[in-house]
C-alpha cells in the first residue's frame, strides 16, 4: 500500500506567504469623515488601488507558482516522492484556479468602479458599506442580501 503524503511544510509555507501578502490587509483603512458622500471620488480611488494591488499580488504569485511547477519536473526513482510531488502540483493547480476566479471578480469590481456602480448592492441597491468593502472589496451584495442568499443555498 502506498500512502500519498505531500510535502505540506513547503506547501503551507508557500501558500501562507502568498495569502499574507494580500489577505493581511496591509493597506491603509479609508479615513471616513463625518457627512462624507458615499462612494465619492476619493473612496473610489481607494478601492481601485486596493483591487489593483490585490490583482498584482495574485499575478505575481501565479508567476511564482508557474516557475515552481516547471522547476520540479525532474524524474524521481521513489514512488512516494513522486506521489508527494504530484499531490503538491495538484494543490498548486487548484489554488491557481481559485485565483483565476478571484481575478475575474476583481476585474468585475474594477468595471463597477468605472461605471460608478461600485459599493451598491446588486439586488436591492442599498449601500454595501466602506468597512465591508475593505474586508471584501469584491462584494456585490449588502450583508442582508448575502445572508438571505447563503440561507437559500444551505436549504438546497
Amino acid at each position: 500500500m502506498i500512502i500519498i503524503a505531500p510535502n505540506f511544510n513547503s506547501l503551507v509555507h508557500y501558500w501562507g506567504n502568498f495569502m499574507d501578502s494580500y489577505v493581511g490587509h496591509d493597506f491603509v483603512k479609508y479615513d471616513l469623515s463625518r457627512n462624507e458622500e458615499y462612494m465619492n471620488e476619493a473612496q473610489l480611488v481607494h478601492f481601485r488601488n486596493i483591487l489593483l494591488e490585490w490583482k498584482e499580488a495574485i499575478n505575481q504569485h501565479n508567476q511564482t507558482a508557474k516557475a515552481h511547477l516547471q522547476a520540479d519536473t525532474s524524474p524521481m526513482a521513489d514512488m512516494s516522492d513522486r506521489a508527494s510531488l504530484e499531490e503538491e502540483f495538484s494543490l498548486t493547480l487548484r489554488s491557481r484556479d481559485r485565483e483565476r476566479k478571484l481575478v475575474a471578480k476583481i476585474d468585475a469590481a474594477l468595471e463597477r468602479i468605472t461605471l460608478n456602480e461600485f459599493g451598491y448592492c446588486e439586488k436591492c441597491g442599498v449601500e454595501i458599506g466602506i468597512r465591508r468593502l475593505e474586508a471584501r472589496p469584491t462584494a456585490e451584495l449588502c450583508i442582508d442580501c448575502k445572508e438571505i442568499e447563503e440561507k437559500r443555498e444551505n436549504n438546497l
